[in-house]
């Protein structure tokens, strides 16, 4: 694979928890463009309760290098490792890395949220429907939970807020195709 094409790209590097800020400055320090994003957070200390700024995306950070350069990178105190596939690490397009300071810079609430693609199990843990678990489906800009009785190759959906949900430790994502066509009550194939 010819890295030249990743000259200067965005990588993802994992680091050691609560390293974040000391990666990101000595990173800084060696000529390299980083960004950490921030949120703020409320904090139990004690019997105090204030707000801190924790990372949006704990133990990983951003940086803009080229992938021959990987050796300054990895040996960072603080820094694990670079995000890859197998051996080949993996660029972060411009636009993601845009879009993440576009809301961070948008003075909305903003906090982590666990990962979830259309078709994952999900578990309503709030709202009128705490306790149901299902599928996740998007029609429109609508989310919606669809539950099926397998017996009767049958479902229903029922709009939810994505708030309600948590996602199903080890359960098995099913295509989008698959949700789709279970959620217009036809069997899946």
């Amino acid at each position: 694979m010819d890295l030249r094409k990743f000259d200067q790209f965005w990588f993802a590097l994992q680091v050691r928890p609560r390293c974040e800020d000391l990666a990101a400055a000595i990173l800084c320090g060696k000529g390299y463009e980083q960004y950490l994003p921030v949120h703020s957070s409320p904090l139990r200390t004690s019997r105090l309760r204030t707000c801190g700024i924790t990372p949006l995306f704990p133990g990983y950070l951003f940086c803009r290098f080229s992938a021959s350069a990987n050796g300054p990178i990895v040996t960072t105190p603080g820094v694990i490792r670079i995000v890859s596939q197998g051996k080949t690490a993996v660029p972060i397009s411009d636009e993601e890395i845009a879009t993440i300071r576009a809301i961070e810079r948008s003075d909305q609430i903003v906090h982590p949220f666990p990962y979830l693609k259309i078709g994952d199990r999900v578990r309503v843990n709030r709202g009128p429907l705490a306790g149901v678990e299902g599928l996740l489906v998007n029609i429109r800009t609508n989310y919606r939970l669809v539950v099926s009785i397998d017996l009767l190759c049958r479902s229903i959906a029922v709009e939810i807020e994505a708030h309600w949900i948590d996602p199903i430790p080890g359960s098995s994502p099913l295509s989008s195709l698959t949700v789709e066509r279970r959620s217009l009550g036809k069997p899946a194939a």
